[in-house]
């Protein structure tokens, strides 16, 4: 089995696959990565399954040695990449590429300028232990393979053949025994980001305890800048802004189950978005959730950006 060096850890790198779904009579929620559209991307690139794990890095930062034939891709935050030969010789890479690395190679992903989360996946898939059924690692639980350290071995699973290509390029259906050796792609297109300054847009569907809230709380939610403060990680997107919701209904909420997405507001009135690693209950009301694919912006906002909501339609 082929294995990757960690050789440097930045700001923080863990596992992270479709996570435990099912576990939270035992108070456990799915955990699984941030951004789960980018994680996605990242294993289709490289023919994985969609269970695959891949590695969650905050702000990049992270190279790893392979010690065999790799196939690799970088998705997510627009890192800088690069790939170190042995030798020491540097040859050009990118984000949204598919990377063909040699034993011997580092892929080096760098720091980017916007965006908070980069996925690297290799073909097989990171296989570290699962634990209870699951590789992703639960901030809020403490459960699961543990965060990345330099000089951690990471051994890759087999590669399961998925779609391969010819020699000319075209995309082939695989047999089920293996893995093709050429990716079906090569690149994909990077994810249009917003202008520099402009607020990232979420898109939000109303309730399930909206009523909670007097009735100008749309007004308040969408009418506003909002901003990430800096407490923000994997269980929530903490906000800011400068007028909060208003409660209508002032009595305490027993507490509920909640979804990943939930906009719950605490008693200052700026909703916590909830991301991944959120409890499974919670005692404040939800007037809102996300949809998926604004979760997944969500999960790429650093502290101090700015965003808007959206009533989705």
């Amino acid at each position: 089995m082929s294995a990757l060096t960690v050789v440097q850890v930045g700001y923080g790198v863990t596992t992270q696959d479709l996570g435990r779904p099912g576990l939270s009579d035992m108070g456990l929620g799915a955990a699984g990565p941030a951004d789960r559209g980018s994680a996605a991307l990242a294993n289709r690139m490289v023919g994985n399954r969609p269970h695959a794990a891949v590695l969650e890095a905050l702000l990049g930062s992270v190279a790893l040695r392979t010690d065999a034939h790799v196939v690799a891709a970088v998705t997510g935050a627009p890192c800088p990449v690069s790939i170190e030969r042995a030798d020491g010789r540097v040859r050009g890479a990118a984000a949204y590429e598919v990377l063909l690395l040699e034993p011997g190679d580092t892929l080096r992903v760098g720091l980017p300028k916007d965006r908070l989360r980069a996925y690297v996946a290799v073909r097989g898939g990171i296989a570290v232990e699962p634990v209870l059924g699951s590789r992703s690692w639960d901030s809020l639980a403490q459960l699961g393979p543990a965060p990345l350290s330099a000089g951690d071995v990471l051994p890759v699973g087999p590669a399961v053949r998925g779609a391969t290509a010819t020699t000319d390029g075209r995309a082939t259906a695989g047999d089920g025994l293996g893995v093709g050796p050429w990716p079906v792609v090569d690149a994909v297109p990077p994810p249009l980001l917003p202008r520099p300054g402009d607020p990232v847009v979420l898109d939000v569907v109303p309730g399930p305890r909206d009523d909670w809230f007097t009735p100008d709380w749309r007004a308040t939610l969408t009418g506003q800048d909002f901003h990430v403060t800096p407490d923000s990680d994997r269980v929530g997107v903490r906000t800011t802004a400068d007028a909060s919701l208003v409660r209508a209904v002032t009595r305490e909420l027993p507490s509920e189950g909640v979804e990943t997405g939930s906009l719950q507001v605490p008693p200052a009135g700026f909703p916590v978005l909830f991301l991944a690693d959120h409890p499974v209950t919670g005692g404040y009301p939800v007037v809102a959730v996300l949809t998926p694919e604004s979760v997944d912006r969500a999960a790429q906002l650093r502290p101090g950006d700015t965003l808007r909501f959206r009533i989705a339609r």
